[in-house]
Parts: structure tokens; C-alpha cells; sequence
């Protein structure tokens, strides 16, 4: 059941740190829609794999449970709230960019998704699954902010790419459009390109990363094509652009695309977390994650999202891995 789009008055908006803008229709008016999902409504289970981190400056919970998101759309910048109000969401948008947050609300909270397809073959799985029956996967229609932190979080801890993305999205994003100042946009696609090798470093990015990121973004165009693809079509797009391979794009597509079938490969976890989960082994590698999820064929990554949401995980033997610093350098 979609509700109508109603403006809201016009308003001041004062971001700190910035002129205040006057009455400004693409900063200052909200639009707002209802939408009631026919299953059970979970909005920090569908969103959570777009958080990244505590202090993402894209993405914020409220006090009062709701979530806030700022996206750079295709009409461009947006902030969208989304609160649960019994079993609908109300949702609420700013900028340029939200009557097109609106129109994916849907699909951001998984309406093109099809948990019927998934069959649990393991009782771990049949268990989780009944006890997260708002388990809905998001497909958000947008490829580069799912694709520039993925880049980031390659071969590193994900406090060193929380880190990056919260410094360089701060430092060369722009405030969101709306009344929370502690929200931005990430940086356009020439922002990212302009940003200087030193703030690279600064921010703990070694050249490897920043250099796909800007090989990435000069493609950003033809990437965020991806999105209106099956999925499979658009790994092997964003696969095109060298430094990015099955790891990242997985991580991109299930996220962008909302891929039931990206497993992860490549993970340093998740093949142990897997192999622990179905086979009692802890030290699988990729071989042995995908041959146990091979019945899961068409559902790979819907199935590893349970396992973890399962929390069953092998207990730590290892030390943890040591961050590197090259900011130290």
C-alpha cells in the first residue's frame, strides 16, 4: 500500500560549518510517503548492511529508532528518515534527490526480494530464519557509495575502513540536505577524483585502494548502469575496472542489487565462520565454504547472512589482526 507524496512547508536549515540556506526547495522542503510491507517489518535488520561503522557520517539511528540515510541519487543529493510505525514506515525525504528515495523505499526495504526461494537445509539456518522473519534483502539501485567503501575495506580491518570512509566523506562530501547536521552526502565522482595523494594517506588509503577507487570513479557512470542489472551482469561490469574483483563486487551487488546469490569470496572470516557453522570446521577455505553452500545454490549469500546472523562463530584462537597505519609513514 503506497501512500501520496506531501510537501511539507518551507524551512530554514542551518548546517554548522556552512552558510545557512534561505528557504532553499532542495535543501529545506520534505516530501513524505507511508508504505505497509505484507511481512514483518525490520528496518535495522534490512538497512544494517549499509551502515558502516558507529560514526558513518552517511548513516544514522535516531533516539527514537528511526534511521537516516544520505545518498547521492541519480537527481542527486538526498537524506531519507524511515520510521516504523506499528506495521508501516513512515518515510520522509530532503534535497533533489527525494522524491527518488521515495520511489526506491520499496525496494530499499526489500520488496524485490524472495525469501520463498530459499530453502534451510540445516537446522541452524531454519532456526535463525524463523527467528528473523523481517530478514528482507535491500537493494538500494545505487552502486558507487556501496562500491567505494568495499574498495576501502579490501585486505584491511574494517576500523581502518570505517575510519577512511568517515574522514574523506567529511572531508569532501557536502552536508545533507535536511534538519540533522551530522548527516552528509559522499563526494561526487569528481570530488573523489580531485582528492589530493597526501589526504589519501592522511586517512590511512594506501595507493592501491585510492587508485581503484579513482580508475572507479571515472567509470561511475557506466558503473551505476550495474544497478538495472542481474546481478551476475553487473559483477562482470564492475569486475572491468582492474583492482576490482569476486570480493568486492559481491560486496557491491548485494547491496546495490540486492544479489541473494554474491556470496563473499576472498573474506578472511567468513569461509571459517561458515565451515564452523555447517561442518564443524574451522578452517575452511572458499573451496569448502562454497561446497557447503552449494545447496543453497541461488540463495549463497542469503544463506551466509543467516549463518552470521546466527552468531554461531567459531571461538578466536588467533590474535587479532594488526592494523597498519601508513598515515604513521
Amino acid at each position: 500500500m503506497a501512500g501520496r507524496y506531501a510537501p511539507r512547508p518551507t524551512r530554514t536549515t542551518t548546517v554548522h560549518g556552512a552558510v545557512p540556506v534561505q528557504g532553499s526547495p532542495a535543501r529545506a522542503r520534505s516530501r513524505t510517503r507511508s508504505w505497509a510491507p505484507p511481512w514483518p517489518l525490520d528496518l535495522g535488520l534490512a538497512l544494517g548492511p549499509l551502515r558502516r561503522g558507529h560514526g558513518d557520517p552517511t548513516f544514522r539511528t535516531a533516539p527514537d529508532g528511526s534511521l537516516w540515510r544520505a545518498c547521492r541519487t541519480p537527481a542527486g543529493p538526498g537524506t531519507l528518515r524511515l520510521a516504523a510505525r506499528g506495521g508501516a514506515v513512515e518515510a520522509e525525504a530532503w534535497g533533489a534527490g527525494a522524491e527518488w528515495l521515495l520511489e526506491q523505499v520499496p525496494s530499499l526495504l526489500g520488496a524485490d526480494d524472495d525469501p520463498s526461494a530459499f530453502t534451510p537445509r540445516h537446522r541452524l539456518l531454519a532456526v535463525t530464519e524463523r527467528r528473523r522473519p523481517g530478514l528482507r534483502l535491500t537493494r538500494t539501485g545505487l552502486v558507487m557509495e556501496s562500491l567505494i567503501p568495499s574498495i576501502l575495506e579490501q585486505k584491511v580491518t574494517t576500523g581502518e575502513a570505517y575510519r577512511a570512509w568517515r574522514l574523506l566523506v567529511r572531508g569532501y562530501g557536502e552536508p545533507a540536505p535536511g534538519p540533522d547536521n551530522r548527516l552528509y552526502v559522499m563526494p561526487e565522482p569528481r570530488t573523489w577524483a580531485l582528492i589530493p595523494s597526501w589526504e589519501w594517506h592522511r586517512a590511512g588509503v594506501d595507493s592501491k585502494r585510492s587508485s581503484t577507487i579513482l580508475r572507479a570513479v571515472r567509470a561511475a557512470r557506466r558503473l551505476e548502469e550495474a544497478a538495472t542489472m542481474e546481478p551476475e551482469q553487473a559483477r562482470q561490469r564492475l569486475e572491468l575496472i582492474p583492482g576490482i574483483g569476486p570480493w568486492t563486487s559481491a560486496e557491491t551487488v548485494q547491496r546495490s542489487n540486492g544479489a541473494p546469490d554474491a556470496v563473499t569470496v576472498g573474506d578472511y572470516h567468513l569461509p571459517g565462520i561458515v565451515g564452523h557453522a555447517l561442518a564443524g570446521r574451522r578452517e575452511a577455505d572458499d573451496e569448502e565454504m562454497l561446497e557447503l553452500l552449494e545447496p543453497y545454490a541461488g540463495q549463497r549469500h542469503r544463506a551466509a547472512r543467516l549463518i552470521l546472523l546466527s552468531g554461531h562463530t567459531p571461538p578466536r584462537r588467533a590474535p587479532r589482526f594488526t592494523p597498519g597505519n601508513i598515515a604513521a609513514l
